[in-house]
């Protein structure tokens, strides 16, 4: 779980974290700042199974694109990729289109991320 770019509002992130955790799911948390590069490299040191992103700034259709190419060019292909946040619904075709496998935005429960993880992740 991580929040890419300069957006450090991460209360949301933090509660769908514990979510996973309660649900029973090993979750490394790199919070807010990272980057594109570094989120790609801790899934192959972590081999992480899902990559899960929160966007409140706005930058989900510029960042988002960068990690989709690095885990192409890394030849990564089974990770499930969500992307969650505050931001227009109309992004969320343009996220998926992109390569990201499911899109929650505000209203989602945690219920409804935790069964997603759990019904598509061995999938990939």
């Amino acid at each position: 779980m991580a929040k890419v770019s300069l957006d450090g509002h991460d209360r949301g992130i933090k509660v769908v974290t514990r979510a996973l955790r309660d649900s029973g799911m090993e979750v490394i948390f790199m919070g807010a700042f990272q980057t594109p590069e570094k989120v790609v490299r801790t899934v192959i040191e972590e081999d992480a199974d899902v990559i899960g992103l929160s966007f409140l700034s706005g930058e989900q259709l510029t960042h988002t694109p960068k990690v989709i190419s690095l885990l192409r060019e890394k030849n990564i292909k089974d990770v499930l990729f969500i992307v969650g946040g505050v931001f227009p619904r109309q992004d969320i075709l343009k996220l998926k289109e992109m390569g990201v496998d499911e899109v929650f935005i505000t209203g989602n429960s945690m219920d409804e991320i935790v069964g997603y993880i759990n019904g598509n992740v061995r999938k990939k």
